[in-house]
């Protein structure tokens, strides 16, 4: 493999190896060293400088990151020069004023989902409050930014995105899933999900229905403790 190529590859045999896509290990150029994850900035602009080998593993539907092989003096040249760029009081004010974009972007966002959230949920007028307590619940659960949730995801509607957020919270605190030993069979693990989630609409039904819950109620004990 010639070095001067860019690639995406997955982590080799060892710490100093890779694998190409076609199972190929190859060992980086000596002049080469990793850079770890961590600093998008800096991982930006060496990707931008050259040739580099970006490693990455993907497990299950989520891809992780092990860092990106460079050149090492131009990571260290890039890197003094950032560090500079990042110490100017224009950096900070930069950096200020995105922090406030986003703010402001998040706190529309739990806006938006909260609602998203009562929307689906559909409660009878007698369960209204219940309903804003349940949503609020799901709400704090899946907006943190980072947190990895469906509610982060932009590739569906916000409908859904509540829909499955609040399936998935009762999942796990009104069913007995997280402790369930689930036989290692493909498809299993997503039929019990499949099956779960069927009991949580049932139960989410008789709330809109104006059936008045019973004290075994597992949604009604889960929100007492959340």
């Amino acid at each position: 493999m010639n070095p001067t190529n860019s690639l995406v590859c997955a982590p080799g045999p060892n710490a100093n190896t890779v694998r190409t896509s076609d199972g190929k290990v190859l060992a980086p150029p000596k002049d080469w060293t990793l850079l770890p994850p961590g600093d998008p900035g800096l991982t930006r602009r060496v990707k931008l400088a050259g040739p580099h080998w970006v490693v990455q593993e993907k497990k299950g539907r989520k891809t992780f990151s092990h860092g990106v092989w460079a050149n090492a003096q131009t990571i260290e040249s890039i890197r003094q020069d950032l560090e500079k760029e990042r110490s100017t009081e224009a950096y900070a004010k930069k950096k200020s004023a995105d922090a406030k974009r986003r703010e402001v972007k998040q706190t529309a966002y739990v806006e938006d989902f909260f609602q998203a959230v009562v929307d689906f949920l559909r409660f009878h007028p007698q369960h209204s409050v219940f309903a804003e307590k349940l949503a609020k619940a799901v709400t704090v659960h899946a907006t943190p930014v980072g947190s990895g949730t469906v509610a982060r995801t932009e590739r569906i509607p916000i409908e859904r995105r509540a829909e499955a957020a609040v399936i998935a919270w009762m999942r796990h605190q009104t069913t007995a899933y997280d402790n369930m030993k689930i036989p290692r069979v493909k498809g299993m693990r997503r039929e019990v999900r499949r099956m779960l989630a069927q009991r949580s609409k049932e139960l989410l039904d008789q709330y809109r229905k104006g059936v008045a819950p019973s004290e075994l109620c597992p949604l009604a004990r889960a929100l007492k403790s959340a």
